[in-house]
């Protein structure tokens, strides 16, 4: 375990940023869930439930594309500007935002194509927030903490993932006004927190790289590094195909009967699970086989969705959701620390960038493709279907990705203390 000299949240910097990923990450995960509430209860009024589910997979695709584009840019940013200021521009952002969201509902005035305009504009402020809230985490405690300080941050955002859509469902079913001026003042709690982290170290920039080749060096060094890349991939296949969350509003509206209250539980079940779990490892960090829990984590997730499409209890499906959740932290937390800890510093944003793209296509394109497989094969086909394909992928991967079945420890290589340049050594 971690000294207690060392403990994370015994320094001032890290501590004003744990807070303020925990608000943020309220904030945002209440106003994706009344997003998503909206636009389903909209589109409902003149569509059937299965164009109605395939346009609510379409608020992930509206979020996946913009990122998808300014991956290559953001993780350079990343690199280059101070991490802080990045986050304080897309947190304030962020907060404008919510606040035209909160008025239009205020006036009446909210359409499909706002709804979808403003779930884009998520997209792109997570885009560039993303790689540097991931890039800053390491600069603000000793190496040695690390993997504490990833479960710590870790229990902020899977908090407020709990806390976030029980808070959007249950404030908006007593009034939406009361929910969005809510979300719009957890931003702002957010954003002040982040003015008080001091001055962090940040590498210098390589001014004797140019942008593209710099741009380049992240997407290589995670080709490179057969380990960083499974871990990558096994997450992004396996979410991608078993992501349950964009249909949670089919399920507690026409499948479940429990409404905008009972969705706000079924989305914050997973979040219970996973901050349960991270909890866990923050005082009894992960330390042997960590390739191989991965592998049974991801198998275990897979399962859990699958009993949570067939169920047609609530309660079952939200101990199934829980499960899930605690299964998907596991998996977070190893990939996590292996990324940060097997990346040089110089190099965090860029591949925190790639990181962030597999992450967002397993979770905003996912939602597409159980928006496009509900359309075609109903809500409960569809999830049954991603959680076969989770454990299917899980059996491949173990078989083409050996070092990840191998791996022991998150120790990295010595190679780690020069960033790699041009065709990337080989970890």
């Amino acid at each position: 375990m971690t000294p207690r000299s060392l403990h994370p949240l015994r320094i001032a910097n890290f501590r004003a940023y744990w807070l303020s990923r925990f608000a943020g990450t309220i904030a945002i995960s209440a106003q994706a869930i009344i997003i998503g509430w909206q636009v389903y209860g909209l589109a409902r009024e003149t569509m059937e439930i299965r164009e109605a589910a395939f346009l609510l997979g379409m608020i992930g695709l509206v979020q996946f594309v913009p990122l998808f584009l300014l991956t290559p840019i953001v993780g350079l940013v990343a690199d280059s500007v101070d991490r802080r200021w990045i986050v304080r521009g897309t947190t304030a952002l962020l907060t404008l935002n919510a606040a035209m969201l909160g008025l239009l509902t205020w006036l009446g005035d909210l359409s499909l194509p706002f709804l979808f305009g403003a779930a884009m504009f998520v997209g792109i402020a997570r885009a560039f927030s993303g790689p540097a809230y991931s890039a800053l985490a390491p600069n603000l405690v000793p190496r040695e903490s690390l993997p504490t300080a990833i479960a710590i941050s870790s229990i902020a955002w899977q908090t407020g993932t709990i806390a976030g859509p029980s808070v959007g469902g249950l404030l908006y079913a007593i009034h939406p006004d009361v929910a969005y001026l809510t979300i719009s003042a957890l931003f702002v709690c957010a954003l002040g927190l982040m003015f008080l982290i001091g001055p962090v170290p940040q590498p210098p920039v390589q001014k004797d790289r140019r942008p593209l080749h710099r741009i380049l060096d992240g997407f290589a060094y995670v080709r490179s590094n057969r380990l960083v890349q499974a871990t990558i991939t096994l997450d992004l296949f396996a979410v991608l195909l078993a992501g349950a969350t964009a249909l949670l509003p089919i399920f507690a509206r026409d499948i479940l009967h429990v409404g905008a209250s009972g969705l706000g539980f079924l989305a914050a079940a997973m979040g219970i699970g996973a901050a349960s779990t991270a909890l866990w490892f923050s005082f009894r960090p992960m330390k042997t086989n960590v390739g191989v829990k991965m592998l049974i984590a991801v198998v275990v997730f897979g399962l859990a969705i699958l009993t949570f499409g067939l169920s047609k209890i609530f309660w079952l499906s939200f101990v199934a959701l829980v499960i899930a959740g605690g299964a998907d932290m596991v998996s977070v937390y190893v990939r996590s620390s292996l990324i940060q800890l097997h990346t040089p510093d110089a190099m965090r944003g860029r591949v925190g960038a790639v990181s962030q793209l597999t992450i967002s296509a397993s979770n905003e394109l996912g939602e597409a493709e159980s928006g496009l497989l509900a359309s075609l094969l109903g809500p409960v086909g569809a999830v049954v279907f991603g959680g076969v394909g989770a454990i299917a992928v899980t059996l491949l991967w173990s078989r083409l990705y050996p070092e990840l079945r191998l791996a022991k420890t998150f120790d990295p290589p010595d190679i780690l203390e020069t960033p790699p340049i041009h065709g990337v050594a080989q970890p």
